[in-house]
């Protein structure tokens, strides 16, 4: 089964739903579901690594600061990312390991502005995390 799929594709905003057997999974792949929307991402390599650390009140929270932090590296560092590791995280609090390159035209595709509240669901499963994102782009 793929950690992802792109739910809804409107005129402003992009869905998707992220899956995960454990929290780490779930916001791994919640970071892939949304770099497959704003850029290539089987094109772009990890060969630069930055260490990000976010907090949160809840996983819901956490889950909302973690996607907003990476839409702002996107700006502030020039980089798409392509890959992701968590080996830390809890429901208020994660640090990350994530992997990129520098921003090249060929490789970019949606610009994402924001993540918003809009059908947000972040939910426990039998067989682990389900979480919906719309995206503002």
């Amino acid at each position: 089964m793929p950690g992802f799929r792109i739910v809804d594709d409107l005129t402003s905003d992009v869905m998707f739903e992220a899956y995960g057997e454990n929290l780490g999974q779930v916001f791994e792949n919640a970071a892939k579901a949304m770099f497959s929307i704003i850029c290539k991402l089987e094109k772009v390599s990890g060969k630069k690594s930055l260490e990000v650390e976010v907090r949160g009140k809840s996983r819901e929270e956490l889950m909302i600061n973690w996607l907003q932090e990476l839409i702002g590296l996107v700006d502030t560092e020039g980089m798409f990312f392509s890959r992701f590791e968590i080996p830390e995280i809890d429901e208020g609090h994660l640090v990350a390991k994530i992997h990129g390159e520098e921003i090249t035209p060929e490789k970019g595709e949606t610009v994402v502005k924001a993540v918003t509240y809009y059908k947000f669901k972040f939910e426990k499963t039998p067989k682990g995390y389900v979480v919906r994102v719309s995206l503002d782009i």
